[in-house]
């Protein structure tokens, strides 16, 4: 069961790796540019993607779940349609965010507070890159329908040839070209149609035999598809309140002042790396449970969820360790700003609590995504974010100040992970 959760988890680790590192080239791309704009341009226009794909991140949990069940049945009909849906919806949600890409534009610089100029390049970057959209929404199908599969390799064979394309794109369009941000945002719509097709031909390489099982009429079957957008309604409920955590706690951090939000925005990326790391063990749980529950064998099913956490706490312990003993130096690596080195410091400590406070909602997040025990996820983050976070912030931010709102945060990810453990013997160790 180890080598089968590692030769999952590894492969997804490797692709989650690349995805910081593209933005850290391309930050250094536009870094070495005349003008400090270019980084804010495509600091803008790419958040607004951030969110967008967030937003669409059920395409590829909705998809593991369902894919990895119908897996564990050997139901080879339901295999190769829940392909078809996820890539409809892709299809579908893809075109649509280029339909909507005025009242998106709108909608994003109004609450985006940049410079005239610095906005009107992010527009630029914007009105390049929303043209990905559907290629970027088939990549988030295809990836969840591979994990499903048990296949974690094609996602990273995908990530992988699309980070190298956007890389080499990028510096062509740039250094080549002479184009600025445009240049990047050019360099990501080619390696994301590029990503998109190679994933296509991997698909075709490995389970084109699937066809054979092919019954378009039951496409739109009713019932599948009411499962199907509940499921989804549930993980975009959850992946909301997420992201109102996040976006909350950088407006908090706005509020005290500009050394504090540059403080909190270094001292997340710490956060961010090590829940990069432990999503490759969620991608894990997300295809092995999905199998062992499709085929409900609930003894392997419990044997891997124990698995899970035991890796999950064999990455956070040395984590933890490391983060407590890295001291200023951790602050070094990403910035030289000796002011915000100075006022970071008294919060080191929040972060090296961080690995063993979180990792549990992490692996717990892919256990419910593979059991697709969407009702249970949806109802812990709205507890956790309204119940826990919301009110702990209100308490602790008068008498502690940027500690008040670390509390907050680390009390989030704390309930999110005692919460979904008291859910799971009804929603995740039973079948129906």
């Amino acid at each position: 069961m180890n080598k089968q959760i590692l030769h999952l988890a590894i492969p997804n680790i490797i692709s989650n790796i690349t995805v910081p590192l593209l933005g850290m080239v391309d930050l250094a791309i536009m870094g070495h540019l005349e003008s400090e704009i270019y980084i804010g341009a495509i600091a803008l226009g790419g958040m607004i993607f951030n969110f967008i794909y967030a937003f669409f991140s059920f395409l590829r949990m909705g998809t593991s779940g369902f894919t990895a069940q119908a897996f564990g049945e050997n139901n080879k009909k339901e295999i190769i349609l829940m392909l078809g849906r996820a890539m409809l919806f892709g299809m579908v949600g893809g075109l649509l965010i280029i339909l909507l890409q005025y009242p998106i534009d709108q909608f994003s610089f109004f609450l985006l507070d940049g410079s005239n100029e610095v906005e009107s390049l992010a527009r630029e970057y914007f009105y390049i890159r929303i043209y990905a959209a559907p290629a970027s929404l088939g990549i988030m199908a295809l990836s969840g329908w591979f994990t499903g599969m048990q296949n974690a390799r094609y996602p990273m064979y995908v990530a992988i040839f699309i980070n190298i394309i956007n890389i080499g794109a990028n510096l062509f369009f740039v250094y080549e070209m002479g184009m600025k941000s445009e240049g990047v945002a050019w360099g990501t719509l080619i390696a994301q149609y590029l990503g998109f097709a190679l994933g296509i031909i991997l698909f075709f390489k490995k389970y084109k035999n699937l066809f054979i099982f092919w019954i378009g009429d039951d496409l739109l079957d009713a019932q599948k598809l009411k499962r199907f957008f509940k499921v989804n309604t549930d993980i975009i409920i959850r992946t909301l309140c997420l992201i109102f955590v996040f976006a909350f706690f950088t407006a908090q951090s706005a509020k005290i002042n500009d050394t504090i939000l540059a403080v909190n925005t270094v001292l997340l990326q710490y956060l961010f790396v090590f829940s990069y790391l432990t999503d490759g063990f969620a991608y894990a749980a997300e295809a092995l449970v999905g199998r062992f529950t499709g085929s409900k064998n609930l003894y392997n099913l419990k044997k891997a969820i124990r698995l899970l956490f035991m890796w999950g706490l064999i990455i956070s312990i040395p984590f933890s360790l490391s983060y407590f003993a890295g001291g200023d130096l951790l602050l070094y690596l990403l910035t030289n700003n000796q002011e915000v080195i100075d006022a970071a410091s008294p919060y080191l400590f929040w972060i090296g609590t961080v690995p063993v406070v979180t990792f549990a909602a992490f692996i717990w997040d892919g256990i419910y995504i593979g059991a697709t025990a969407s009702v249970a996820m949806r109802n812990t983050l709205l507890l956790s974010t309204f119940v826990i976070f919301v009110p702990a912030y209100y308490l602790l931010n008068g008498p502690l100040g940027n500690h008040g709102l670390w509390f907050a945060m680390i009390l989030f990810m704390l309930s999110r992970g005692i919460l979904l453990t008291i859910f799971a013997p009804k929603s995740i160790l039973t079948f129906p």
